[in-house]
């Protein structure tokens, strides 16, 4: 195969066959084909897209670089969740220990946050000693023994992916459906899932923040992991504000702590939680309808099952759960403020990527891939979009190592937050559920 024929191919708009796709993917994966010619290919593919065929053979070829779980000892169903990321958004510390407490085994491959977004990886290695690089066999043991482990993509699972998401990186072309999907997908399929939820988030604070832009990708991903054989939906969900109170690593530990011992949360970060859990379960086959999966899930949150489930995966993978039986033992901040209201009225507007931006500032997240992360850095909001607030009244509070930093967060957080003298309309959390079937309206 001539790699350049390839790259023409593509850059005239035509399909590749099959293949040519094994043979790009592997050609890469082990340095035959050097970045350059890849990054041809890749920007290609961004301008010109991929057929629902290509795009399939492309998720086959990257899972074919490495290897693949196969749970042998697990009957049941494993069902995962992926969200495609944003701002406060730590549903999976608290949907998969109520899910895999309900018996429900949940494989799950996370990632690490970059730009303005939070990785679930970041967020459990903030707890100390815990540990996300399992061999596969470990992988394997543990989904089987206590049902779920959190791991991150080693070099034995989806290599192609690690290496090809690298190059996107830094060639602007990670905002492309099909490379988006086929990056999605290869890790969920690799991971030995039946049946996957996504979550696709839509809004100031997401990847793709046009609606139109993620109903898009959304059925791509349904289309391709039904041809797949995984069984598959989707919810469109709103990322216009930080999803919960907390934005940063620790923190959103600790709200997370907070939801799973059966304490008060935020109504967005619960009501997220328990719909997405619901679904997983009717995926699973735990329940016959939404209304008794959505009960279940509720109730494991109330008795402290799922606690206790997060509990033991944290001590399988070796975290000093002492911290979370205790969060107030974890080391604070070396320095906090908080910031108030400008004007008597309601929260008119929390801008996620805003918030986002100004956590990355602060020392929450990672502009480049080597980064170091301040797990005790973050925000913790007082109020929310919609909340009445007289001037003064505390909003936020900023965490951070310095006081500069502080005082740059602080800064760039008073542009994020808009007021006004009435209540802002509501905006639905949920807006509709996608499968291969077509779009629904969300009304549950």
């Amino acid at each position: 195969m001539s790699i350049v024929d390839v790259i023409a191919r593509k850059q005239a708009g035509q399909a590749l066959t099959t293949d040519q796709i094994d043979e790009f993917v592997k050609g890469y994966t082990r340095g035959a084909i050097p970045d350059y010619q890849a990054s041809a290919l890749l920007m290609a593919i961004y301008f010109q897209g991929m057929s629902r065929r290509e795009t399939v053979a492309l998720v086959r070829a990257m899972i074919a670089s490495g290897s693949r779980a196969i749970h042998k000892t697990v009957s049941s169903r494993k069902v995962d969740k992926h969200s495609t990321g944003g701002v406060g958004d730590k549903t999976s510390l608290i949907i998969a220990p109520v899910v895999a407490s309900l018996g429900i085994p949940v494989p799950m491959i996370s990632g690490r946050g970059l730009g303005h977004t939070g990785g679930t990886l970041d967020k459990l290695e903030s707890i100390p000693g815990f540990t996300t690089s399992l061999s596969i066999e470990q992988f394997e043991k543990q989904v089987s023994e206590i049902g779920c482990a959190f791991i991150g993509q080693s070099g034995n699972i989806v290599p192609a992916d690690k290496k090809l998401y690298a190059l996107r990186d830094v060639t602007c072309t990670v905002r492309s459906i099909p490379l988006v999907t086929a990056s999605i997908l290869s890790k969920k399929a690799a991971e030995g899932v039946d049946a996957l939820l996504l979550d696709v988030k839509f809004g100031s604070g997401a990847f793709f923040p046009d609606v139109a832009d993620a109903r898009k990708l959304a059925f791509n991903l349904v289309e391709i992991g039904t041809d797949l054989g995984l069984e598959i939906q989707a919810l469109l969900t709103d990322m216009n504000q930080p999803l919960g109170y907390a934005v940063g690593n620790w923190l959103e530990v600790k709200e997370s702590l907070d939801i799973l011992s059966g304490k008060s949360g935020a109504a967005d970060l619960i009501e997220i939680s328990l719909a997405e859990a619901a679904k997983m379960l009717l995926l699973g086959g735990k329940a016959s309808s939404y209304k008794e999966a959505r009960r279940l899930a509720a109730e494991t949150l109330e008795s402290g099952a799922a606690f206790n489930k997060f509990i033991e995966i944290a001590q399988a993978q070796k975290a000093e759960v002492s911290y979370l039986i205790n969060p107030s033992n974890y080391p604070e901040s070396g320095f906090n403020r908080a910031l108030t209201a400008k004007e008597d009225g309601y929260i008119e507007e929390i801008h996620a990527l805003k918030v986002g931006q100004a956590g990355v500032k602060l020392g929450a997240g990672r502009e480049q891939k080597e980064d170091t992360i301040n797990y005790q850095a973050g925000f913790v909001f007082h109020r929310k979009r919609g909340d009445e607030v007289s001037r003064g009244e505390p909003v936020v509070t900023i965490y951070g190592s310095t006081e500069t930093k502080v005082q740059q967060a602080a800064s760039a957080l008073s542009g994020a937050i808009q007021y006004s003298k009435t209540p802002p309309p509501d905006n639905p959390l949920i807006i509709s559920e996608i499968d291969i079937d077509g779009e629904t309206g969300w009304l549950k």
